[in-house]
């Protein structure tokens, strides 16, 4: 694998940046304060099922696209048919929780570290106004901030990574995408971008047969390894020059 040279990273934000089930959970607790721990975590699975399938079956053409906030709006009728509750009201309020969600403990100080040296770009599936939400809720700060929803589709097609390269005016293989789903990452290298893996609680570990460029604990840990590739580069490019 050539050599990383890295002009922008490209963050992963649902899972990655911002533990969404823990906002749902939330949600689901004030739609029913009497859920016990075990029917929270079924109805969130049955969220997740849905979100998960409706969007496959965008990327399949079954079903013409529709953004994020519609598809929770669905999956918070469905789960509080579910649960019981008939408050539309209830229902509405449910539906935001998605957005609602807090960042993992090394995100925001992880994020400031790394845009001291690259302009930062997030690329969600989260829509447009989703988005907007849930940076401000979670405090996330961006150089630029993508929605699939520009691309009217959702990863992993291809067309969302597009919107990362046309936008920073980088090659691919200048920008490193970093998510905490290896199926994330594996769609980001079928274009040409370079990949790291951080490990989240909620992530999708990679795969014995997964080559990324770089794998993390952290972004703290990230940080790290970048600033010592950085450094290599450096002093490769400092020695050549003085050899000249």
């Amino acid at each position: 694998m050539s050599e990383l040279e890295i002009d922008a990273v490209v963050f992963d934000v649902l899972g990655t940046l911002v533990d969404e089930p823990a906002g749902i959970r939330a949600g689901l607790r004030g739609l029913d304060p009497s859920l016990d721990d075990p029917r929270v975590e079924e109805l969130l699975a049955l969220w997740q099922q849905h979100i998960d399938h409706e969007q496959r079956r965008m990327l399949d053409d079954d079903r013409p696209y529709l953004p994020s906030d519609a598809l929770d709006r669905e999956a918070a009728r469905l789960v509080a048919e579910a649960a019981g509750v008939d408050d539309p009201a209830a229902v509405v309020e449910l539906a935001l929780s998605g957005r609602r969600v807090p960042p993992w403990p090394d995100t925001v100080a992880g994020l400031a570290r790394l845009a001291e040296r690259f302009p930062l770009i997030g690329l969600s599936n989260a829509s447009r106004t989703a988005l907007l939400d849930l940076n401000a809720h979670a405090g996330l700060r961006w150089h630029q901030a993508l929605s699939a929803e520009d691309a009217r589709t959702y990863k992993p097609d291809p067309a969302v990574y597009q919107l990362a390269v046309t936008v920073s005016g980088r090659l691919p293989e200048r920008l490193l995408m970093v998510a905490a789903h290896a199926w994330d990452l594996r769609a980001a290298q079928r274009l040409g971008l370079r990949t790291a893996y951080v490990a989240r609680p909620v992530g999708d570990p990679p795969a014995s047969s997964d080559r990324f460029d770089l794998y993390a604990d952290d972004l703290a840990g990230l940080a790290d390894q970048l600033d010592r590739v950085a450094g290599q580069t450096d002093g490769g490019k400092t020695s050549a020059a003085q050899a000249e």
